[in-house]
């Protein structure tokens, strides 16, 4: 891949796993896919003097999906470790309620455990891969559709007169 594209799939890259990687805005993941393989259609295009296919659009997309998924478990490791100690305080704090049963608040100790976090950040990173994949590649398809430049019109020249 020339670096012509290669420098739009690693900001749509960024995009996708920069946002994807952020605890409350990781619910819309898919539609940030989408923004990302825009973006680098959008970019790809810009960055060329010729039309782009829906091929080209829908490659850039699945390859900033899989920059993305690769960015958000780098980030994701450190807002774990941030976010990690409020929720097992949380849990243990639902724990402690008088009508909790008990095979409940056994998973809910069992949960807490610093392998389930490390199988959660892998489990997550083969998920956004898989949805980065789907969801990028429309994303760059239908920005290769919409950014792709239309040939000039040049207007048909009259016959002469004589």
């Amino acid at each position: 891949m020339s670096s012509i594209k290669l420098q739009p799939v690693i900001l749509g890259g960024l995009l996708i796993g920069v946002l994807s990687a952020l605890p409350i805005i990781k619910a819309c993941c898919c539609l940030w896919m989408i923004c990302g393989g825009i973006l680098t259609a959008y970019l790809m295009q810009n960055a060329s003097l010729v039309a782009i296919t829906v091929g080209d659009g829908a490659l850039g997309g699945l390859l900033a999906g899989a920059i993305g998924a690769l960015v958000d478990m780098v980030l994701s490791i450190p807002v774990r470790l941030l976010t990690t100690p409020l929720q097992n305080e949380a849990l243990r704090r639902l724990a402690e309620t008088p009508d909790m049963p008990e095979w409940l608040r056994g998973m809910m100790d069992n949960s807490a455990g610093a392998g389930v976090v490390a199988f959660q950040i892998v489990t997550g990173f083969f998920l956004m891969l898989v949805l980065g994949a789907i969801f990028a590649t429309i994303g760059g398809m239908v920005g290769a559709a919409i950014f792709a430049r239309k040939a000039p019109v040049v207007p048909p020249i009259p016959p002469e007169q004589s």
